[in-house]
């Protein structure tokens, strides 16, 4: 590379890299509209139509491959959760409540028992 090349580059200039024009953004606009909302309301409505996955957990249980191997019609997996506990809910994978099955018209539901508070969530996840 000759020193030549590099000289004919302009140098960056107060308002952009190499001779380039830049303006500066202006928020005035954006800042306006969020404090006609006031700084304490927030709209969620725009979250409402979200789908979130909720699953039910009775119980876990650790095989080794042989034994996984080795199930077939009938066969009965012992689960580490003893009878007559709550499940678990999850909703997209976080613990959120626990509660217990039910029956309605002839198929299973939950009753929440114990919904898990936001600050207990965040604890475990540290």
């Amino acid at each position: 590379m000759s020193t030549e090349a590099s000289s004919a580059t302009p140098p960056p200039t107060a308002n952009g890299a190499a001779g380039r024009d830049y303006t500066r953004a202006n928020f005035e606009n954006l800042q306006a509209e969020a404090s006609a909302h006031g700084s304490g309301d927030l709209n969620l409505d725009v979250l409402l139509d979200v789908a979130v996955v909720l699953s039910m957990e009775v119980g876990r249980a650790r095989l080794p491959i042989r034994n996984l191997l080795q199930l077939n019609q009938g066969s009965v997996v012992e689960l580490e959760r003893a009878a007559g506990e709550p499940l678990d809910v999850y909703a997209n994978g976080t613990l959120i409540a626990h509660g217990e099955v039910v029956v309605v018209n002839e198929k299973f539901g939950v009753r929440l028992t114990d919904v898990v508070s936001p600050a207990e969530r965040i604890r475990k996840l540290r």
